[in-house]
């Protein structure tokens, strides 16, 4: 005799990038597992994002493919389903940032945590306005979470590595230039002829770009004093690193 079928609840969610509507469900005890396993080997950053990409697929009934979505698109999601799988309110140790040593508890409505997008954000950066000459950009996505890393820490073989991966087009005027028809070594070239001036416009794509964010208070058990606290993309949300002061 065949055992019973369990009845899965399913949701919507909205994508912060495109506003489609997607549904998912709750992640099960085996997909926890793996995450589990993932958050305790926090050495092991492949192991985490395997993890993450293949909740997202599995939660999401196949609707959507983790590699091509936006880092933020992707946290998001994951976030959303955490929140239905193990409860809406979370709770987190976070190192106090008054005395920077003792660890006080907060707790936050993970549904109630949205991407923010700064308010002079494009992804269209006008490099020359005298030739009309710039760049589109499109967001890293799932294959870039390394670089994006490193990119946070300033390293320049990041920043053009992500931006390479991140070009739509180049244009200047009417003109269009599809990066696919130009090596890697060629579109290097482009942006490393660039004053400093024209390339900052470029980078600071990637430093206004969408983003998870959540911030909240955490008391000092042991000064009572009240700091703020900024929770910033999946990791501080894995409790895997201290979330930082803003």
């Amino acid at each position: 005799m065949a055992l019973p079928k369990i009845d899965v609840p399913t949701y919507e969610l909205t994508l912060p990038s495109t506003d489609k509507v997607v549904q998912f469900r709750p992640f099960t005890v085996k997909e926890e597992k793996l995450l589990l396993i993932a958050a305790e080997n926090n050495k092991v950053d492949a192991e985490l994002v395997s993890a993450v990409k293949q909740v997202v697929e599995n939660c999401t009934f196949g609707q959507l493919k983790a590699d091509d979505l936006p880092i933020f698109d992707l946290e998001y999601i994951f976030l959303q389903i955490r929140a239905r799988s193990v409860g809406e309110v979370a709770k987190f140790r976070v190192l106090c940032p008054d005395d920077l040593k003792t660890y006080g508890d907060v707790e936050i409505d993970l549904t109630k945590v949205d991407v923010q997008v700064d308010d002079d954000h494009d992804n269209k950066i006008v490099i020359d306005e005298s030739r009309n000459l710039g760049v589109v950009l499109t967001y890293p996505t799932l294959k870039s979470y390394k670089n994006t890393q490193l990119l946070e820490e300033g390293k320049l073989e990041a920043i053009f590595d992500i931006l390479i991966d991140c070009i739509d087009h180049i244009f200047e005027g009417e003109k269009v230039f599809n990066p696919k028809d130009s090596t890697r070594e060629e579109i290097t070239s482009f942006f490393e002829s660039l004053d400093q001036k024209s390339f900052e416009k470029v980078k600071s794509f990637f430093d206004k770009m969408p983003k998870l964010k959540h911030e909240t208070e955490v008391v000092n058990p042991k000064t009572s004093v009240r700091s703020k606290v900024k929770f910033t993309g999946l990791r501080d949300f894995f409790e895997l690193s201290s979330p930082t002061t803003p």
